[in-house]
């Protein structure tokens, strides 16, 4: 498999070097959790001669007799090298049970600098604060990016790697097989795994009918204002019996599971967090075309969805926000930053391109507001608004 740097993982794990913390990888299955663990280790051998890397695999039936945390505790011990600095990393550490036990003792001894993956069904986020107190610094990896992508890719015409990556999606390990079922069966086999393992195992849930049908909803209604009362209300329609509580619960699960991410809305007027409908946006596209295929296949909402998980890869807080009774696509903040976004398929049409200019100009502050659509031109700006190509934005 042909293998690039993910710069900006890379980036920020080097950053992170040497710093107290335990350092926790976490994303959704095949995200390149472990890729990114050894080519960090790599990068430590080739360039310091004072380092003492201890590295524990537990798919490795040679790390075995150390799925016992007094012993994962011991090896680590043994294998420290005084006058030099030590890093440990543990990977798929769930295997081990009760690690954080070992990882906390040796977190406090205050001599390792500590790196751990781990499957989700044991290492959700929200399980992090409740294992490390506090300890931990957690370094969230997506699926590859558009710009990844073409980097893998390496193919001059974008327009192209840009139809097949909105099908395909940025599951790294699908680019393996030559034909596009074998693709699709790789991503069904990683969705089915997050859904039986890390949430029907783990949650010991009775109903796998409810989680399955509920995850297909959200599938089906990106970019829909929604929430568990309503999603309860189809479903039962549907003759899959469940209720509001249930559903809730197990849009909970899917989230801490980074299957879909959780957008709230934002009053622009009031300036405060609604608690009523939320969005919620799938982590990558190719899981959606994996399992639904081409049913109700909306290419604004299937951008809107590459827009949103790129906004949060690129480090924002992202949120739907509301002005008076008009809606806008994104409100996008990072520190001091702030951007006013509508996401559109074809916005050729001038109804069409009014709809999504019209909120953004009846926002009065001077935080920039920006339309991306495939527009399959350079960017421009009308009425102060930057509209901008989804290819070319996705590249920047």
């Amino acid at each position: 498999m042909r293998t690039i740097i993910r710069k900006q993982y890379f980036d920020r794990i080097i950053g992170l070097k040497d710093t107290p913390d335990i350092k926790i990888i976490t994303g959704i299955r095949r995200s390149g959790k472990s890729n990114l663990m050894q080519v960090y280790i790599e990068y430590l051998k080739e360039n310091f001669d004072d380092v003492n890397v201890i590295f524990i695999d537990f798919m490795d039936l040679y790390y075995e007799e150390l799925k016992e945390y007094h012993a994962l505790h011991k090896y680590v011990e043994d294998k420290y090298e005084s006058g030099k600095k030590n890093y440990l990393f543990v990977d798929e550490v769930q295997m081990c049970p009760q690690f954080e036990l070992a990882i906390n003792s040796l977190y406090t001894k205050k001599k390792y600098d500590i790196y751990v993956t781990g499957s989700n069904a044991f290492l959700l986020s929200a399980d992090l604060a409740t294992l490390f107190t506090g300890r931990y610094i957690e370094i969230h990896v997506f699926p590859f990016s558009f710009k990844e992508y073409c980097q893998y890719f390496d193919e001059e015409d974008k327009d192209k790697l840009f139809e097949q990556y909105t099908i395909k999606g940025g599951l790294a390990g699908s680019y393996e097989y030559n034909t596009d079922l074998d693709q699709i069966t790789y991503i069904k086999e990683v969705y089915e795994t997050i859904i039986h393992r890390d949430l029907i195992q783990k949650y010991k849930m009775p109903d796998t009918l409810v989680l399955q049908r509920l995850s297909e909803f959200l599938m089906d209604n990106i970019s829909n204002l929604t929430s568990p009362n309503k999603i309860s209300e189809v479903l039962c329609a549907n003759n899959v019996t469940t209720n509001h509580v249930t559903v809730g619960k197990y849009i909970k699960y899917l989230c801490n599971a980074f299957v879909f991410y959780d957008i709230k809305r934002y009053d622009i007027r009031g300036k405060k967090y609604l608690e009523t409908s939320d969005k919620f946006y799938l982590c990558d596209g190719g899981i959606r075309y994996a399992v639904l295929g081409e049913r109700n296949m909306d290419y604004g909402r299937i951008y809107e969805n590459m827009v949103c998980v790129e906004l949060l890869r690129r480090g924002y807080d992202v949120y739907v926000g509301k002005l008076y009774q008009k809606e806008i696509d994104f409100v996008a903040q990072r520190g001091g930053e702030k951007i006013y976004i509508q996401v559109s398929d074809n916005i050729s049409n001038e109804d069409t391109f009014k709809r999504e200019y019209a909120p953004l100009l009846s926002i009065k502050d001077a935080y920039p507001k920006m339309i991306i659509a495939r527009t399959k031109h350079p960017m421009y700006t009308y009425e102060g608004i930057r509209v901008c190509d989804i290819v070319d934005w996705l590249l920047e």
